[in-house]
């Protein structure tokens, strides 16, 4: 696909492939420090859970920044207020056990799953989203099904945590394919 050449998106595209690669990078570290602490809800995880939406809140910041010129940030916005929510919420729910962070986990997923469609959608003009799409489709499913995970006689922590590693890929690859973008092509 070709993209045309408009002001400020090459500008646009550069920044969100830079913050694209180090939200992939975020993810995978954070994974696989969580990954070994999630068979029990301690001080610890919690605060590693509170942390990733932290972390969303200040790309959904730097990403705002980067994309004044191409388009209304008001969905970045909301993605900032539904991130910070989330990551007081899972502060709360941690004291309560895995049922609680689940579907506060899940609730999160969910909204910032369809945030990240929608701007993906918007952003479709600019290349590289169709993995933001796909992604934001899939954190709604996943969020579902968290919350659903919640409710088992025995709920786990581990696909909630595993959940970071396709975001992390389609964080990769949508990196990757406004590379042609990013260069003004």
């Amino acid at each position: 696909m070709t993209t045309v050449a408009v002001p400020g998106i090459s500008t646009t595209a550069a920044a969100l492939r830079r913050l694209y690669f180090g939200r992939f990078a975020f993810a995978i570290v954070w994974a696989a420090v969580t990954f070994p602490l999630a068979k029990h809800l301690n001080p610890l995880t919690a605060a590693l859970l509170v942390l990733y939406p932290l972390f969303d809140v200040a790309a959904a910041i730097v990403d705002v920044r980067a994309s004044r010129a191409t388009g209304s940030p008001t969905l970045l916005y909301v993605n900032v207020a539904i991130s910070l929510l989330a990551a007081v919420g899972l502060g709360i729910a941690g004291a309560s056990g895995v049922p609680a962070v689940l579907r506060v986990w899940g609730a999160w997923a969910v909204v910032a799953g369809l945030v990240q469609l929608i701007v993906g959608v918007t952003r479709r003009k600019m290349g590289g989203q169709w993995p933001m799409i796909i992604s934001g489709g899939l954190s709604v499913l996943a969020g579902g099904s968290f919350i659903a995970a919640a409710a088992a006689d025995n709920p786990a922590l581990t696909n909630a945590i595993g959940y970071a590693i396709p975001g992390a890929i389609f964080f990769l690859i949508a990196a990757i394919r406004l590379g042609r973008t990013a260069k003004g092509n």
